[in-house]
């Protein structure tokens, strides 16, 4: 049982994914991080031995540490991060309790590289509807928190992506792109290790959307409907963007919590 400065797998991996999720830090040795170079979803590498050097540029309200087993590299950083003032804990078991678990674990070497600030960059097409605002909503969830995206005019996302060191997605002749029957929220999931079974039917509801498949599930319809009215709604891309990752953070719950919940107001009906 994790003491009252750790926070178990289980535990953490309910706040994955979801807006109240801590920042995840993880202070792996080099040598142990290049024996197994993939991240827990959402989480950032920082050396441990100069935390002194970066603890005080940590945004957020919590923070959890991740180091190979949650000991001692993992305590250090987290108490350092405490005298900063900063709400931290250790992941309880480190990063071999959580691989132990089965949980997703996302290959660095598909991560982009950062910009100056430390954001990874992505770039697509502009007036998003629906493959367009469910990629950056997992990204910015289960990737990189802090993800920039660039939404440009079609004819100029390559010359965008080249200039600007974004990441192109969902344009042709791209890496993430459409696949056969797979929009690229899907290449997304399966690239990036995340098929978990609640992502999994999120992606069926998505590529439903995305590709006119409403017999994929009943939640197409809505999904469809939502996205639409919400490119009508705001102008702006970013304003809708940040609209949509409302939306697919309650897709996302009722896919994990709520798929056996029915509303039946009112329970009883008179004469029934």
């Amino acid at each position: 049982m994790p003491s009252f400065l750790e926070i178990s797998p289980e535990k953490l991996n309910r706040l994955v994914g979801t807006p109240s999720a801590p920042v995840l830090i993880d202070v792996r040795t080099h040598d142990d991080f290049q024996a197994n170079p993939r991240l827990i979803p959402g989480s950032r590498r920082h050396p441990y031995d100069d935390v002194a050097a970066w603890a005080g540029h940590v945004t957020g309200e919590a923070v959890v540490t991740i180091c190979q087993k949650g000991k001692k590299l993992s305590h250090g950083v987290a108490a350092y991060l405490r005298t900063e003032g900063i709400t931290a804990e250790v992941l309880e078991g480190g990063f071999e309790a959580w691989q132990a678990a089965g949980l997703p674990l996302v290959p660095t070497s598909l991560i982009p590289e950062r910009d100056a600030q430390g954001r990874t960059v992505w770039v697509t097409r502009a007036r998003p509807k629906i493959d367009r605002i469910a990629c950056p909503w997992l990204i910015r969830r289960f990737i990189d928190p802090d993800a920039l995206f660039l939404f440009v005019a079609a004819s100029e996302v390559t010359a965008v992506a080249e200039r600007f060191g974004a990441t192109p997605f969902d344009i042709e002749d791209v890496f993430w792109s459409h696949r056969g029957e797979l929009c690229t929220f899907d290449v997304m999931i399966e690239e990036f290790g995340l098929g978990t079974p609640v992502l999994s039917r999120l992606a069926t509801i998505v590529r439903g959307a995305d590709t006119a498949r409403p017999d994929l599930a009943p939640e197409v319809a809505g999904l469809l409907a939502a996205s639409l009215g919400l490119s009508r709604m705001f102008n702006d891309d970013l304003e809708q963007l940040e609209a949509g990752m409302t939306l697919y953070d309650a897709f996302y719950r009722w896919c994990r919590d709520a798929t056996g919940e029915a509303h039946d107001w009112p329970s009883a009906r008179k004469g029934g």
